[in-house]
Parts: structure tokens; C-alpha cells; sequence
């Protein structure tokens, strides 16, 4: 840089804005590594990736939409996305999430399954708020097909205990192949039930994919 500069006659200052442009750039990059990593988000779920022609229901401005306006993040509100299985439901979710660790915001991906053992191992070690305080630190927390969570009354307390620690506090995307009338099964009791709902949608925005499951599609390609 110092030899560019002085080939080419830079200034001082010119110098100076030089290097603090690659230094800014670098700590960037940097970051977003570290915050990629952290966030365990699958790879390949990028938004421009998603056909959107092949379901309804969504565009891909609404989701653009929301990884250019962080507000929503800001204030706590949530996204929720249902929809048969295989109509990229995972991918619309990991999509956002990408898109707003471009622009520093901490994010982390887990399947709701392994969330729930997760928080269910800490309970029984008396140490859920501590694990709840842990993932405090990510501003939104991507929860994967909460619809494959095992109806036992442990795990449904342990993702309601979740879901009201993080509510009005920290942002939550959750993907679901089950309407809100079947999560019974996941919290056990009809209360419960009703009370998790009522704080996720409060502050939320709800999707409704529908159409022809995009594994199915690929399979059918293939066959022929």
C-alpha cells in the first residue's frame, strides 16, 4: 500500500483513508466468519437459491424484506413459517439468517429436537436459566421443525420456558409442517399450549407455504 501510495502521489490523508478501508474490510470479514460459524446455519440456503415460481404463499421480497429491516430483530418479533414438508421451509428461515449476519446481527440455528434435549439436559442439571441466558446472546434463534418434537411433557416445558423467556426479548424464526391446532402434542396440555402461541404471534409475521414438496419434484426428475 505504502509503495502504491508513493507510485502514485496519494496524500497523506489519501494514505491514511487507504488503509483504514482494508483495515475495516478485513475486521469485516473476519467477523462474519466467526459470526457464520457460530450461527451453524446449513449451507446452501441462500435466498437466491429458493424458487419461489414452484410454491405460494411467500415472495421473495417479503424475505427480503426482512433481511434488510432489522426493527423486527430489534424489538423482539418473530417469524413463523408453516408448510408441508419439503416446500423449503428451512431454507426461507436459513435464508434471513444469512442475510442479516451480513449485517451483524448474532444468529443461531438449531433443530427444535435437539433445542429441546438440549434445555431438557440442563433442567435436570438445575441449570436451564443459565442456558437460557446463553443463547440470550443471539439476537435471533432459527427453531427447526418444531413439529418433530416428541410429545413428552418435559421437552414441550423446557421449549415453552423458551419461548417465554425469549418473548418481547429476543427474535425467534420458527418452522413448523403443523398447524398451531395439532402443537398440543408438543406441549402436552391445552394451556400451554395456548399460552406459547399467544406469545410467539403477539409480535409475529405468519407464512403459509403451500404446494408441491421440492424433494418429491427432484425425485421424480431423477427417475426419469
Amino acid at each position: 500500500m505504502a509503495h502504491k501510495a508513493e507510485q502514485e502521489g496519494w496524500s497523506p490523508q489519501e494514505f491514511l483513508a487507504q488503509l483504514c478501508d482494508l483495515e475495516a474490510t478485513h475486521r469485516y470479514e473476519n467477523k462474519l466468519k466467526r459470526l457464520l460459524k457460530d450461527s451453524q446455519l446449513p449451507r446452501g440456503k441462500q435466498l437466491s437459491q429458493y424458487d419461489f415460481d414452484e410454491i405460494e404463499g411467500v415472495k421473495a421480497h417479503h424475505i427480503q424484506k426482512k433481511m434488510d429491516n432489522l426493527d423486527w430483530v430489534r424489538q423482539g418479533h418473530n417469524v413463523l413459517i408453516f408448510g408441508a414438508s419439503g416446500l423449503g421451509k428451512t431454507h426461507l428461515a436459513a435464508a434471513i439468517g444469512f442475510g442479516l449476519i451480513e449485517k451483524s446481527v448474532k444468529v443461531k440455528f438449531i433443530a427444535a429436537t435437539a433445542l429441546a434435549q438440549q434445555l431438557q439436559r440442563s433442567r435436570e442439571s438445575l441449570s436451564i436459566e443459565d442456558a437460557l441466558k446463553k443463547l440470550d446472546k443471539y439476537e435471533l434463534l432459527i427453531v427447526d421443525d418444531i413439529g418433530y418434537v416428541k410429545p413428552s411433557d418435559s421437552e414441550g416445558q423446557v421449549l415453552f420456558e423458551l419461548i417465554a423467556h425469549r418473548y418481547e426479548r429476543g427474535s425467534l424464526i420458527i418452522t413448523s409442517n403443523q398447524s398451531f391446532s395439532d402443537w398440543d402434542r408438543i406441549f402436552g396440555e391445552n394451556m400451554m399450549t395456548v399460552a406459547a402461541i399467544d406469545r410467539l404471534v403477539h409480535h409475529a409475521e405468519i407464512i403459509h407455504i403451500e404446494g408441491e414438496s421440492f424433494r418429491k419434484k427432484q425425485a421424480v426428475k431423477s427417475s426419469n
